[in-house]
Order: structure tokens, then C-alpha cells, then sequence
């Protein structure tokens, strides 16, 4: 029942902030913001893996580009009529009867684009889950066995195979890339929203979801279960804890977010290309934001993503976005020297001080957990 409170609670509170930047009348605040709040996603994706379970995921851009591209894919089949009927006949050996391309036609064809063929942003949120979830399954099923350093360098391969394989398909552009070409607003209730400001709104939803569902899992026999591969995967495994089940939940719940959070990006960017894509910052950026907030706990990749990311777009503006890596750079090395358990733990001793204890997992419930995954027979 909690969980649903604070589910309802980041639901408001997005919802909150939406409106307020409404008031202040300049786009610009949606083009930075939307930039902020879809590096909370990403951080607090790869944190469920990285942070929860202690596995250095480089990976990330993958499948960031894998949601973007599902979406320029779906995007690019929505608008080709005659490929459509083309599809249909090689699916069933039979002559499409109806001819979309017709002028007669166009009602049929706008109605099977707008809800049959995923077009709005959230269906195409959902097709990149389901896919960038499958694709996160099956690569921690090949590369879950590996550990520590040959883990991280498996993701990374992982990476450059899906760019090479992107980069040679023509369908979605190649490596000429592709232009997706969005309305200028769109009507949700009655209230008329420019396109950002509706591209906004959801990735701030989908934020606000993806951390109910970090915070759920680290206060769930799941979540203790992955604390537990974190501290130590051998004795977990010699406890009985199901590791390798474990760890492919974290992997494709890690992969569905993140590709989540590409899906909206050709239309934020109006032309994707692999390298805009698959771009360093997005690998970066997801490992630097929970790493400064603090990766045991689902508010640090929260505060993380949403100093970085505040900072680095005020860099932009004022300096050059080039400097945005090197930000990054800078504050994790500083704060890996000085604060090598984030912000939370920097000033955890703080609150504890003042009588407040920060949230998190207790050795007790720890145990219990371990105790309670023994049952379970391990996978591996």
C-alpha cells in the first residue's frame, strides 16, 4: 500500500512540476528539462543493475538506441502506406483488398496508423519495453555468467554489434540516419500542448514511475536479494539465493526502462543517427549520475541525474556543450576520492545525527531475505 502511495505521491509531484515550468511561458525549459528527467531514467535504470546488484553495466546507449530505433521503425512503417499492404501480402499470401494509398482510403488508413500500428508516444514506450526488455534478457542470460571486469566489456561488445548492426540497415536510415517528422501540438483533453511540452510530460511520467519502481524493488525481498549478490554473490549462491534468476530480472527490467526512455528521442531530436544514438554521454552520463548521488539507494540516482544534468545544461548555454563530458569526468574522480558512496552516503551520518535515518535495506531484513531466497533452488 505504500508503494502505491509513493507511486501516486512522484505521479503528483511530476505532474506539479509540469505545470509550474508551464507557467513560465519559454519552451527552452522543456527542450533542457525533458534532457534532465530522461538521465533520471537512464541513471535509475542502470542503477537496478549496477547499483542493486553491483554489475558495471557499459552498455547503456545500446538500449537507448534500441527504444529510439523502434520508434523510427514504427514510425517510418506507419507512413508507407504500399508497405503496409506489401507486409500484409507476405504475411498471409493473400492480395491486400484495400488499397491504403487511395484518396478514398484515408479515413481507414489514419485509423489503422493512430491506434492499430503503434504511433502515440506511450505505445511506442511500450513496444521499446517489450523489445529492449527481450534484448536485456537474453544478453545477461549470455553474459551474467561473466563477472567484475569481463562482465562490463561483454556489455560494451554488446554495444558496438547493435551500432554495426544498425549502422548497415538501410530501413531506419543507416548510417545516413533518418528524419521523423513531428506535429507541432497535439490535443490531450481538451488542452492544447505544444509537441515538446506533450514529449516532456511523459518522459517526466515515465521518471516518476521508473523511480517508484526502483524504490519498490529495494524495499522488496527482490530487492534484498539483490543486495545480496552485490555484497556477495559466492555466499548467496552457497546460501541457495537463485543468483542467475535474480540478475536476469534485474537485466530486463534495466533494459525495458532504458529502452523506455529512448523511445521518445526521435521525436525530441527530429533526426536520429547512430552516432547521435549510440553517443558516449548516454554510457557516461548513466554511470557518473548514480555514482555522485549514491548507488545503494534509489534517491541517489535521483539526485545524481538531476544536479549533473541541471549543471551541465546551464554548461551548455553558457559555455559549450562539449564540455559536458568533461563535467562529468571531473565530478565523478572528485567524488570517488572524496565521497566514494555518493552524496547519500556523504551525509547519511548527518541525518542520523539529527535522530533521521536515511532509508535503506537494514542487516536485519538482510538476513531475513537470504533466509526466505534459500528455499528457492539455485539456478546456476
Amino acid at each position: 500500500m505504500r508503494n502505491a502511495y509513493f507511486l501516486g505521491l512522484s505521479l503528483a509531484v511530476a505532474a506539479l512540476v509540469f505545470f509550474l515550468t508551464r507557467t513560465y511561458g519559454n519552451d527552452y525549459l522543456f527542450f533542457a528539462g525533458y534532457t534532465v528527467v530522461q538521465f533520471v531514467v537512464l541513471a535509475t535504470a542502470w542503477n537496478i543493475l549496477g547499483g542493486y546488484c553491483g554489475y558495471v553495466n557499459f552498455g547503456t546507449a545500446a538500449f537507448f538506441a534500441l527504444g529510439a530505433y523502434t520508434s523510427v521503425a514504427l514510425y517510418k512503417f506507419g507512413h508507407d502506406p504500399k508497405l503496409c499492404s506489401e507486409l500484409w501480402e507476405s504475411l498471409t499470401g493473400h492480395e491486400c483488398l484495400v488499397n491504403l494509398t487511395t484518396p478514398e482510403n484515408e479515413k481507414l488508413k489514419d485509423f489503422l496508423f493512430a491506434w492499430v500500428i503503434p504511433q502515440t508516444i506511450p505505445a511506442l514506450m511500450l513496444v521499446a519495453a517489450v523489445i529492449s526488455g527481450i534484448v536485456g534478457f537474453g544478453t545477461g542470460y549470455l553474459t551474467l555468467r561473466l563477472r567484475g571486469a569481463f562482465f562490463s566489456i561483454a556489455t560494451l561488445a554488446m554495444a558496438v554489434v547493435l551500432q554495426t548492426f544498425v549502422v548497415n540497415w538501410n530501413y531506419v536510415g543507416g548510417s545516413r540516419g533518418a528524419y521523423v517528422i513531428r506535429p507541432s501540438d497535439i490535443d490531450i483533453l481538451g488542452l492544447q500542448l505544444p509537441y515538446i511540452q506533450y514529449l516532456f510530460l511523459m518522459m517526466i511520467l515515465l521518471a516518476a514511475v521508473s523511480v517508484a519502481i526502483a524504490r519498490t524493488i529495494e524495499r522488496s525481498k527482490l530487492g534484498y536479494g539483490f543486495a545480496t549478490i552485490r555484497d556477495d554473490e559466492l555466499a548467496a549462491e552457497a546460501s541457495g539465493v537463485p543468483t542467475l534468476k535474480l540478475k536476469l530480472v534485474a537485466t530486463t527490467l534495466s533494459g525495458a526502462l532504458m529502452g523506455m526512455a529512448g523511445a521518445p528521442f526521435p521525436y525530441y531530436i527530429g533526426y536520429l543517427e547512430p552516432a547521435s544514438a549510440f553517443g558516449l554521454p548516454y554510457a557516461v552520463n548513466s554511470i557518473a549520475m548514480p555514482m555522485i548521488g549514491g548507488t545503494t539507494t534509489w534517491v541517489g540516482p535521483l539526485i545524481g541525474s538531476i544536479l549533473l544534468g541541471t549543471l551541465q545544461q546551464y554548461v551548455t548555454v553558457t559555455i559549450s556543450s562539449a564540455v559536458n563530458l568533461l563535467v562529468s569526468g571531473v565530478l565523478l574522480v572528485a567524488f570517488v576520492i572524496i565521497a566514494p558512496n555518493g552524496l547519500v552516503g556523504l551525509l547519511r551520518p548527518f541525518f542520523i545525527k539529527i535522530g533521521r535515518t536515511w532509508p535503506r535495506p537494514s542487516s536485519k531484513s538482510k538476513a531475513s531475505a537470504s533466509a526466505s531466497a534459500g528455499s528457492s533452488p539455485s539456478t546456476e
